[in-house]
């Protein structure tokens, strides 16, 4: 059965009802409550759960521009486990959080690459690996707010190498390891690009879309800007027989202080729960935007220079 009959206007017009079309089941106030169907009027449409009026439980959330979202809801908004179509035939399979990525998962890029691992509030943030499809090569570490930052290692198919990033580069000491059983012990430093043309830099800064429901959870975390024109050149110290003890520090996982938001968060889930506002199940929650600008996610680079 429908929402509402038609409502008519002071002019005799009929008017759209804001809350769309939807069949399924109700409570006893009259509110969307348990197994439902919404025809929203923005042309999405949504099959799932409902609680007291809010997209509650396990649901399907189809996009007018072909974008979906399959798994868990919460008080209206991606909660818990779920996966993320994009119209591209990308993907997100993990865990959210107030409508963000946020906690453990695995993206799927339209070019066949692949980062599986921590997020915090839509940006690969914590320990995570990045497959790159055209190279076969991986890098494993960690990120901080979207960025390769800190210990890791870039794994191609016959060596590795063991050190550290910043801003998406190696840089500073470590080492390359080899099948035959040595290393190869040295350091990065990062000198300028001649042939780099700024005019003509088409790199792309990470811009997400945040909602106004989450804009103010995720103001703190801002990605930093990349360098520009700049190449890690690899030196070469001296090779040795391959020896655990001489590689650098391995990346672990970050050991993060609860904020002052997070502690208020976890103390006012309760409160949450009793929060009886309801929001239009059309309300266009940005993923469009999150598509548009999904692939400003830049891809990290792993082009060097090696001296010897």
């Amino acid at each position: 059965m429908s929402e509402f009959p038609p409502i008519v206007g002071e002019r005799g017009e009929e008017e759209v009802n804001p809350l769309g079309v939807y069949e399924g089941e109700r409570n006893d106030k009259g509110d969307r409550h348990g197994q439902g169907k919404a025809l929203l009027p923005n042309g999405d449409m949504y099959v799932g759960q409902y609680c007291k009026g809010l997209r509650h439980g396990k649901g399907l959330y189809v996009f007018k521009i072909g974008a979906r979202y399959d798994g868990e809801w919460r008080h209206g908004v991606k909660y818990g486990q779920g996966t993320f179509w994009y119209p591209d035939g990308t993907r997100y399979e993990g865990e959210w959080k107030r409508d963000m990525k946020h906690g453990f998962g695995v993206y799927y890029y339209v070019n066949n690459d692949v980062y599986e691992g921590s997020w915090k509030k839509n940006f690969r943030h914590g320990m995570g690996s990045y497959l790159y499809a055209d190279t076969n090569t991986k890098f494993m570490g960690t990120w901080i707010v979207d960025r390769m930052q800190g210990p890791g290692q870039l794994i191609h198919p016959r060596h590795r190498f063991h050190g550290f990033w910043e801003l998406n580069l190696p840089y500073g000491r470590g080492c390359f390891t080899f099948e035959n059983a040595c290393m190869q012990h040295g350091h990065y430093v990062h000198v300028e690009d001649v042939e780099f043309d700024e005019t003509q830099d088409e790199t792309t800064e990470v811009k997400i879309e945040i909602t106004k429901d989450v804009k103010s959870e995720a103001l703190e975390l801002e990605p930093l800007p990349l360098k520009k024109g700049i190449i890690p050149l690899w030196r070469a110290r001296c090779i040795t027989p391959y020896n655990p003890d001489l590689l650098p520090p391995e990346p672990v996982p970050l050991q993060e202080e609860d904020s002052l938001e997070s502690i208020v968060e976890k103390c006012s889930e309760e409160l949450i729960e009793r929060e009886q506002y309801l929001k239009y199940p059309g309300e266009y929650h940005g993923e469009g935007e999150e598509y548009y600008e999904k692939n400003d996610h830049v891809r990290p680079s792993i082009e060097t220079i090696y001296e010897i």
